[in-house]
């Protein structure tokens, strides 16, 4: 046997790591293209179906007679969409002091994905700006992860531009309410690196309209919320382009006029969607129905409005003022010194079933509303849906007694979550 020269095995020493990078860059390549099975129950019709995957996007959706033997049936859905997260498992948006870390927002995305959400929209409420500006400039250089398999498309700023009266205002602090102004968003919006994809804001307050048109000419959604406008007023917002109602039904006073009050005018307007919350705490069931009837389901988004105390155990817990809250076994979160709720705790899982508990609404709306119409409205064109071309993003569960129980969570195209594998 002949051995190499040392010139030989210099270009050995050279050619060999080449060649070894090359194959395994080839075979990352190979392994990303091969196609994946998923199977389920589809839920527009529960009809059996394999949904072929290929490079992280749905290429078919094939229907079978029946699934493979030995599969458990679960429902598949188009993974849901919550426009309005102010945090999740002990991780807040909102909070300042330096509190929001990458860790935190990767886990706090880890522990949406087991409760079915693929997408959604970090929300920052009105605050000291300073920490709105902080916050956004951390959630912006942290979107791109490739850990977070690009679940964050941006970000909802709900204030400060909201209405200073109590009741109106809920829990937004009123020394951090400000004066609409558009000079104050681009900040905030450029801190976020233009990310922030609808605002919520009081149309009555002077300057609003003039935002709202600003909004529009930037591809930015304006949702009205924690507001007390007059009808004349949603009119003209609403001819300006503002789009949604923000968790209609809520971040209202108490005590209203029975016939001068914000919530008929915006259920009026055909062109004004809604988003509310569905978690059997924030509205009676007769609200959620009669919502639902005069929006339908296709103006009608679920949201959460959770906050970082959802996705924790039962029990109670300090606020950073050192208030004292409670999570119950049944999801509500509450202020026992006042008997009142202290915001939500219930991911957009549970609100597709209790949609279809209270308004009768059939699994394919349930889905609709909690999925392809935030992606709509957001122009998310390539998630919200089960069909080729989109987003592998998935959600297999069980539907028992209304009641969605994850087992399984794809974010384009990777098993991101199976229950029991945590």
């Amino acid at each position: 046997m002949k051995l190499p020269s040392f010139k030989t095995m210099g270009r050995c020493a050279f050619v060999t790591p080449l060649i070894i990078f090359v194959f395994m860059a080839m075979a990352n390549v190979s392994a990303q293209s091969v196609p994946q099975q998923v199977y389920g129950r589809l839920y527009l019709d529960h009809s059996p179906v394999a949904v072929n995957i290929r490079d992280g996007k749905i290429v078919s959706v094939e229907r079978l007679a029946s699934l493979p033997a030995g599969d458990p049936g679960l429902v598949i859905a188009p993974g849901f969409v919550d426009n309005q997260v102010n945090g999740y498992a002990g991780v807040s948006f909102v909070f300042g002091g330096g509190e929001l870390t990458p860790g935190g927002i990767l886990t706090a995305t880890r522990a949406l994905w087991k409760e079915g959400v693929t997408t959604y929209l970090p929300t920052l409420t009105t605050n000291d700006k300073s920490i709105l500006l902080s916050n956004f400039r951390i959630l912006a250089s942290n979107i791109d992860n490739p850990e977070l398999r690009g679940s964050i498309p941006g970000f909802h700023l709900e204030g400060p531009f909201i209405s200073p009266e109590d009741g109106y205002r809920g829990a937004h602090p009123l020394e951090f309410v400000r004066t609409p102004d558009w000079k104050e968003f681009l900040e905030y919006q450029s801190a976020a690196d233009g990310k922030i994809l609808q605002l919520t804001l009081a149309p009555e307050m002077e300057g609003a309209l003039a935002l709202i048109d600003s909004c529009r000419e930037n591809d930015v959604v304006v949702a009205l919320g924690h507001h007390n406008a007059p009808a004349d007023v949603i009119a003209q917002a609403i001819d300006r382009g503002a789009k949604i109602a923000t968790h209609l039904g809520n971040g209202a006073a108490n005590t209203i006029n029975r016939h001068r009050n914000p919530f008929w005018p915006q259920l009026a307007d055909d062109r004004l969607m809604i988003s509310i919350i569905v978690d059997g705490f924030h509205l009676l069931p007769e609200q959620i129905r009669v919502f639902h009837k005069v929006k339908g389901t296709q103006n009608t988004i679920i949201t959460s409005d959770v906050t970082h105390f959802a996705g924790l155990e039962p029990g109670e817990y300090q606020t950073s003022e050192g208030v004292t809250i409670e999570l119950t076994p049944e999801g509500m979160l509450r202020y026992p010194a006042q008997n009142v709720l202290y915001g939500s705790a219930s991911p957009v899982s549970k609100g597709v079933g209790h949609v279809m508990k209270v308004t009768g609404c059939s699994l394919a709306e349930a889905v609709q509303m909690a999925s392809t119409n935030p992606a709509r409205l957001y122009h998310l064109h390539d998630r919200g849906e089960i069909k080729p071309g989109m987003r592998a993003d998935l959600v297999l569960f069980r539907l028992d007694d209304f009641k969605v129980r994850v087992e399984k969570t794809l974010v384009n195209g990777e098993v991101v979550y199976v229950r029991g594998k945590e």
